[in-house]
């Protein structure tokens, strides 16, 4: 497990260093958020932070790390100190992604490192995503140290990640978690839905890449035993959002979704929602649900 961090670490911070001689963009003024602005983020979106310099946003789906630097003190007031600062800035910023990218939380049990561990193809995507990671803020602050904010998109590790979550639910969670059929009617005229919105508000739920929904029975009403591949690949498994309203009519869920109020959540990582025998019920009663569950058209409400 060491090693392979290590070996991650260090490509970053090689790759960095190999850019850092071609030349360095323009202090971006635009705006964008850095660590200082996080706090308002955290409060009005559905957030993780990863220790102090990393922020997982699930509602706006991206990832943030923020790293500083400073010149060696011997080149203080010099010309390279700026340069030399920014560079250090970039290197703490790309290693503080990578940490904040592994702390990602994929279900109530595991992590992204969890996976970056066992496969060297998920260890290499995750790297050269790393990498990738555009420069959205650069800070210079008047004690001559630079804060440089990073970011990338939470949809690529979701590309690398899900589809080896699925398939090892299927293998694990079949037996203990094995889904109810739903019904082969159509739903009456009255009850076609279009997507289903989980209210978790008030149980302390935490966001997950792959949150699960039980009923009472512990029989899986919506996860990785019931979305398609493809369709959580390019989408996510879910959406979430702070407001009730907002979640009943994001795009994701279209016109008409059915809104359940969850009853607890559970699990290490209190990403899995148990929702009433009869509000599960009612998501089976009609082939129709299961054909927009299978689509990923969920939204999950969070405090």
């Amino acid at each position: 497990m060491k090693s392979l961090y290590k070996v991650g670490i260090s490509i970053v911070v090689s790759i960095i260093l190999l850019c850092a001689g071609v030349g360095f963009a323009e202090e971006n003024k635009d705006g964008k958020v850095g660590m200082t602005d996080w706090a308002k983020i955290i409060e009005s979106k559905v957030t993780n932070q990863v220790g102090d310099k990393g922020l997982v946003n699930y509602q706006d789906g991206y990832i943030e790390a923020v790293g500083t630097g400073a010149p060696p003190e011997q080149y203080y007031g010099k010309p390279q100190a700026r340069p030399m600062a920014l560079r250090a800035a970039q290197v703490d910023a790309y290693r503080n992604m990578l940490e904040t990218v592994q702390g990602v939380q994929i279900d109530s049990k595991t992590t992204v490192k969890d996976f970056v561990v066992e496969s060297d193809v998920i260890n290499t995507a995750i790297n050269g995503m790393v990498k990738g990671a555009a420069i959205v803020k650069k800070e210079y602050l008047s004690d001559g140290t630079v804060e440089v904010t990073v970011r990338m998109p939470l949809s690529g590790v979701a590309k690398a990640v899900i589809p080896q979550v699925i398939a090892d639910d299927k293998k694990e969670d079949m037996k203990e978690h094995k889904p109810v059929p739903f019904s082969k009617k159509p739903a009456p005229k009255d009850e076609v839905y279009t997507g289903l919105v989980i209210d978790g508000r008030g149980l302390q739920g935490r966001p997950a890449m792959s949150p699960k929904i039980f009923d009472e029975n512990g029989a899986e009403v919506y996860g990785t035993l019931i979305v398609k591949k493809d369709y959580a690949v390019q989408q996510g498994i879910c959406g979430y959002a702070r407001d009730l309203t907002a979640a009943q009519s994001n795009a994701r869920v279209t016109s008409n979704p059915l809104t359940v109020k969850a009853v607890r959540a559970q699990g290490g990582g209190m990403s899995e929602f148990i929702i009433s025998t009869d509000d599960a019920n009612k998501i089976r009663s009609a082939k129709e649900n299961l054909t927009f569950l299978q689509k990923c058209r969920v939204m999950v409400v969070l405090d």
